[in-house]
């Protein structure tokens, strides 16, 4: 297990910018090495700034978009054209104006009963995975909210426990909605890549706990057991690290 690469810009404008790159490098590499790139991407404002700066030059002719094959973290269990949705906020920044085949997007059928379930057929299917493997993520963009929790996995949930499925469904999120699809902690701690971005001094106290592997927060305990750990930082979220 590799220690964290902590990287702290000055503004959010800079730490996008920075992101940008960050995507950009992970995508170059992955294809080079196994001809695809496989990311779950976040929701929240901070990576819908990322989102809309991969739809502009330089970053949309450098990325080769008919390799990248996008997932998600998590997604609320609301109807699909709700605006809370994670995927809907991600196509209309950036999926809807970038030249990646519809077939290469993967939303979670977050909306039906058995939701989780169809998300980890899906990523089986397309992972090739056999009866107790993880997909191996090329990248997995994470933000952290103020009690530490991340994608949709939150502080003394059970989901936090799970070991053996991709993905679960959360029914008492302590914020609205309270019904969600989290990718598991495995799935997570299993990517080639892992990328927490934050900004503001919000963040700070949480930002802190992560980086020192706080077991007690979600956020802490993402550590890839065989990847890299990049935690992406403003001044102000970075200003107690």
């Amino acid at each position: 297990m590799n220690p964290p690469f902590i990287s702290v810009l000055d503004d959010l404008g800079s730490l996008t910018d920075e992101a940008a790159l960050h995507f950009v490098d992970a995508a170059r590499e992955a294809v080079t090495e196994h001809g695809v790139f496989r990311v779950a991407l976040a929701g929240g404002s901070t990576p819908a700034g990322l989102y809309r700066h991969l739809s502009l030059e330089p970053f949309v002719s450098v990325i080769p978009w008919s390799r990248v094959s996008v997932f998600w973290g998590d997604e609320r269990c609301v109807p699909e054209c709700d605006i809370s949705r994670n995927d809907l906020s991600a196509r209309e920044t950036f999926l809807s104006l970038v030249p990646i085949p519809p077939e290469n997007v993967h939303p979670i059928p977050a909306a039906f009963p058995d939701g989780a379930e169809r998300y980890e057929a899906d990523i089986r299917r397309v992972f090739g995975l056999t009866r107790g493997e993880w997909p191996r993520f090329d990248l997995v963009i994470l933000g952290i909210g103020q009690d530490g929790h991340t994608a949709s996995l939150f502080p003394g949930q059970e989901a936090l426990g799970e070991s053996e499925k991709l993905a679960v469904r959360v029914t008492s999120a302590p914020k609205p909605p309270p019904e969600r699809i989290t990718l598991t902690l495995p799935v997570l701690n299993a990517a080639a890549r892992v990328a927490f971005l934050a900004a503001g001094s919000d963040k700070a106290a949480a930002v802190k706990r992560a980086v020192a592997g706080d077991p007690l927060i979600p956020a802490g305990l993402v550590r890839p057991l065989d990847g890299k750990l990049h935690f992406l930082l403003d001044s102000e979220a970075a200003s107690l690290i």
